[in-house]
């Protein structure tokens, strides 16, 4: 007995295990801890960038608010050089404003926001952007954001100083009260940060150039730290359509997610749970699921097992449902697409195209394509790439995004560009790029380029190709009109040498030179034909364009088929 109790005796002096010790130290890292020190994942990684997605985030809210009340946008952007290395940032809308209660956690939490969770188009998604600006500005400059919203001329402004307590990703109320404000309803943010300013392709004043390309509903005022006010006005005042919000379509569902849906449903019965939670799936459908799956249409969500969702998934996968309800999208169309493209670029030739809508994951979007050509644009170098997410402008990472490989793989040769191997075409060209979606698969939290989907990339590439011979008929009449000139112009030197020989050899008289050089001009309108004129209105431009494009689709459809052969 004496030897068992030393031995109890030495374990309890014994210095403990390191495990022990380890575990003392593990504890929850909020998420705004986590974006403190991983800033450089949402976009603030160098000055310059950091105060270009300050302004982007809340342009972005401002543009969202207004579509969702129906308020055509007019948005200020005003940035102040307060020092080197310092600015304030202000940007102000007419919005609806923010209820009182949701603006410190609006602007100052992390991961708080509605967009998440519905499916259906918008600029924001994770409920990260405006905080995590907001969070930027703290830690650079140590000051609180500042922000006036109000909702109705009957309701008073409210004004918060805030901040962020990033040790519990909540908002820390510095200042709070009610002042008077001359504006009916509409939000203002004022930030103070590090920053740098620049101009040139991925700067603020190219930002806001392509969102009023994109949007070209909305009035945008802009005053640079340098330089004179800038007013982008809006090219119409047709609101673009409201998108709807859907369920999720049962073909993008994971397993994982499906038997989280099971658990969490308040449907009584799997039948009820199929029509109920999913978009596209009636009852005669449901029953088909469960058929396929070998289930029974009344067994109870909640008694599901693995084993049985994996054989509901299988019934899912092997039942044939509509693709989901495209109505959750707003594209802006060809024709808009083009007006916004004419309001911000001189050229001599528009072209744009709208896809139908397709599905990638159970996700509906639409993909659209817009070009200018000629103008004052230069010719030897590489072609104006603008690529866009749900209306935003995506500015960094260009060679990550699916969007330039489908131009890189695109062949531009055809359609009458130059391009060397795995570059861009060369030539006097503004390409657009819009993709609208209900969720941009992006590949990062910052949101500056779409990941490589091959339905996604199959799709920009088949817009591209649908602009691409209007282009191509376009170019390749121009050049033809041209050579015709130049021939033209060789024989019309030497007109007047021909009707100086036939005076000498009929004998004319001096007189009759004139009329002979205008009666040699005639024959040669007659023979060689009218010189015509480019028109894309023009209807044999249109016969030859649908040739084209019937020639396109046939080819289309073919390497289609191989592909479904070889699978």
């Amino acid at each position: 007995m004496a030897e068992e109790q030393n031995k109890l005796d030495q374990v309890d002096n014994a210095e403990e295990p390191i495990a022990v010790e380890l575990a003392k130290k593990q504890r929850e890292v909020s998420i705004s801890q986590f974006f403190e020190r991983n800033r450089h994942l949402l976009g603030f990684d160098n000055k310059r960038k950091a105060l270009l997605t300050t302004i982007k985030e809340a342009v972005d809210n401002s543009l969202d608010a207004c579509e969702e009340a129906d308020i055509l946008p007019e948005v200020s952007v005003e940035v102040i050089e307060m020092s080197e290395n310092r600015f304030k940032v202000i940007v102000e809308d007419n919005g609806p404003g923010i209820v009182k209660k949701q603006i410190p956690h609006i602007f100052a939490r992390l991961l708080y926001g509605s967009k998440f969770f519905k499916l259906s188009q918008s600029r924001g998604q994770q409920g990260i952007g405006i905080s995590a600006s907001v969070m930027y500005a703290q830690l650079t400059t140590g000051k609180a954001a500042r922000i006036i919203s109000k909702i109705d001329p009957k309701h008073p402004a409210h004004f918060y100083e805030l901040k962020i307590d990033t040790q519990k990703n909540k908002p820390e109320i510095v200042k709070e009260e009610v002042i008077e404000w001359e504006k009916e309803h509409g939000t203002k943010v004022e930030l103070d940060l590090e920053g740098s300013y620049q101009k040139g392709d991925q700067s603020i004043d190219q930002y806001l150039k392509q969102t009023a390309i994109v949007n070209p509903h909305i009035t945008l005022i802009y005053q640079p730290p340098k330089g004179e006010q800038l007013i982008f006005a809006r090219a119409t005042d047709s609101m673009p359509k409201k998108p709807v919000e859907i369920k999720p379509h049962p073909y993008g569902v994971e397993i994982g997610r499906l038997m989280n849906m099971l658990k969490w449903t308040e449907s009584r019965t799997l039948q009820s749970f199929l029509m109920n939670e999913f978009s596209r799936v009636g009852s005669g459908t449901a029953k088909q699921i469960c058929e396929n799956a070998a289930l029974l249409p009344k067994t109870k969500p909640h008694s599901v097992s693995r084993e049985m969702a994996e054989s509901l998934l299988k019934g899912i996968n092997g039942t044939k449902i509509i693709s989901p309800p495209t109505d959750c999208i707003s594209p802006l169309g060809a024709e808009l697409l083009e007006k916004g493209l004419r309001k911000e670029v001189n050229a001599e030739f528009y072209a744009a195209s709208t896809r139908p809508p397709n599905v990638y994951r159970g996700n509906p979007f639409v993909v659209e394509v817009a070009c200018a050509y000629g103008g004052e644009q230069p010719a030897e170098q590489s072609i104006t790439l603008y690529r866009f997410a749900n209306r935003v402008p995506l500015l960094y990472q260009q060679g990550a995004c699916s969007v330039t490989k489908s131009v890189l793989t695109t062949n531009w040769r055809s359609y009458g560009l130059s391009q060397s191997s795995g570059a861009l075409p060369a030539g006097p060209l503004t390409l657009v790029v819009h993709l609208a979606s209900v969720w941009v698969p992006y590949t990062s939290e910052s949101k500056e380029a779409i990941a490589h989907y091959p339905e996604i990339i199959k799709e920009i590439k088949l817009a591209l190709q649908e602009c691409g011979r209007k282009l191509g008929l376009y170019i390749h009449k121009k050049k033809r009109i041209q050579d015709e000139s130049k021939k033209r112009d060789y024989i019309e030197i030497y007109i007047p040498h021909i009707s100086d020989a036939l005076k000498d050899i009929i004998d004319l008289k001096v007189s009759q030179k004139d009329r002979v050089e205008k009666l040699l001009k005639n024959i040669l309108e007659k023979k060689r034909g009218k010189l015509e004129e480019i028109r894309i209105d023009n209807p044999e431009y249109d016969k030859e364009f649908a040739k084209i494009g019937k020639k396109e689709k046939v080819k289309e459809k073919k390497e289609e088929g191989e592909k479904k052969k070889e699978a």
